[in-house]
């Protein structure tokens, strides 16, 4: 079974990894888990109070999949943890890495956006707040997800994209990933 980390940090956006969890583990069948920078109680943007119980000094050892930053207005301050390490770690041992809106940003400072196509929420976000970041060549503008070497980065406004390649690199047959992505663009079609 897929193991897929979900980082989360107070303020964390919580329709940014909403798809994930709620889908990935009681529909595909997903081992989802969740970890702060430390065990204990996080409030999201909305207010939504969450009780984590596993700290990213624990994520490592439980050896991951996919390994996926959820946004937050804190990557954009100087309270974000620094998890350059644990990524860089976590890719190196062969799991895929995304992040989505804010929690590109932590890709960025790892330099795991310097030499792979990705995206973010803008390419000046990115160059505003990483100021190690040099992937500038790389950066496709789009308002989906980007995959690109088991990295996957997304715009806070693509959840439903990003989730697909989330799944995707979890190992999800490509008629279930497809079966999903049609669903959740569903509400957009013409209407009859």
């Amino acid at each position: 079974m897929a193991k897929l980390a979900l980082m989360l940090t107070d303020g964390f956006a919580e329709w940014e990894y909403a798809l994930i969890g709620g889908v990935g583990k009681p529909f595909y069948g997903l081992d989802v888990q969740y970890f702060a920078p430390e065990a204990g109680e996080l409030c999201s943007q909305g207010g939504l109070r969450a009780q984590i119980s596993q700290d990213f000094a624990t994520l490592l050892e439980w050896q991951p999949t996919a390994l996926v930053v959820v946004g937050g207005m804190i990557w954009e301050s100087d309270n974000a943890p620094d998890v350059s390490t644990l990524l860089k770690a976590a890719y190196e041992s062969g799991a895929s890495v995304g992040g989505i809106c804010g929690g590109t940003l932590a890709l960025a400072r790892a330099g795991l956006l310097d030499d792979v196509a990705h995206t973010s929420n803008d390419k000046s976000f990115l160059k505003k707040n990483a100021v190690c970041y040099r992937g500038e060549a790389h950066y496709r503008a789009s308002p989906s997800a980007v995959s690109s070497d088991r990295v996957i980065t997304a715009p806070g406004a693509a959840p439903a994209s990003f989730a697909a390649a989330i799944f995707t690199a979890a190992g999800l047959p490509r008629d279930v990933v497809s079966q999903f992505e049609e669903m959740m663009a569903a509400e957009h079609g013409k209407h009859a």
